[in-house]
């Protein structure tokens, strides 16, 4: 279930168990896109308060989830 195409079909299946495994692939999916772009946008300087307004979060949700892993990467 690698494709986006493959999962979007299996989160239609009428079976739960294939359905519920593409959903929490697509949740795997979102949060990768999430801290990519959160780490783009750092990059670019965007403010914790300009990213926390994108996301729909407040600023102190966004700097808490992404602060640490965004330093770890610049770290490596």
């Amino acid at each position: 279930m690698s494709e986006l195409g493959d999962l979007a079909t299996a989160a239609d299946s009428p079976d739960p168990a294939v359905g519920l495994a593409a959903v929490a692939a697509l949740g795997r999916l979102l949060e990768e896109l999430e801290a990519l772009h959160v780490a783009n946008a750092r990059a670019q300087g965007w403010s914790w308060e300009t990213i926390a307004d994108a996301l729909g979060v407040r600023r102190q949700t966004a700097h808490r989830k992404y602060a640490r892993r965004i330093a770890d990467r610049s770290a490596r």
